[in-house]
């Protein structure tokens, strides 16, 4: 399948547009049906992220997104050009489901990667030096069409 690549300025009204596009391409690469609600919050809740790090710290710059599938995986990363020691002290993690039994993990921005854990198969964030990446992948049923 090839790469979908989507950018679009950080402002909110935007993220409402990269879901509605995720949730066609992941359609379209198979993803079952049942699994598209998840897709579409798992990449609004990222999107969201990356768009209040950009308002905060380089609001000209875009958010990216690469949308893919290989073999039987459908694979969206959201990509923010803020470095990740400017977003916010550091790499951010997922929190444990334990931390918010305990109320440990109660920042809006921990909140959304334990939703976004919480709803992708598979989660991986990483802090480059041009900013942080989250890598979100599901199943998907069929080979690619895109």
């Amino acid at each position: 399948m090839a790469t979908v690549e989507l950018s679009f300025s950080a402002l909110p009204v935007h993220v409402r547009t990269a879901r509605l596009i995720v949730t066609a391409v992941a359609r379209r690469s198979g993803v079952a049906e049942p699994l598209l609600d998840e897709v579409r919050l798992a990449v609004g809740e990222a999107c969201s992220r990356a768009v209040e790090a950009h308002r905060r710290h380089c609001p000209d710059e875009p958010v990216h997104l690469e949308l893919s599938g290989a073999g039987r995986r459908f694979e969206v990363t959201v990509s923010d050009t803020v470095p990740g020691d400017d977003a916010g002290g550091g790499l951010p993690t997922p929190p444990d489901a334990a931390d918010f039994e305990y109320g440990l993990g109660e920042g809006t921005a921990e909140l959304g990667l334990a939703v976004i854990a919480g709803l992708a198969d598979d989660v991986e964030i990483a802090a480059t030096p041009k900013g942080v990446q989250i890598r979100m992948s599901w199943p998907a049923e069929a080979e690619a069409t895109i």
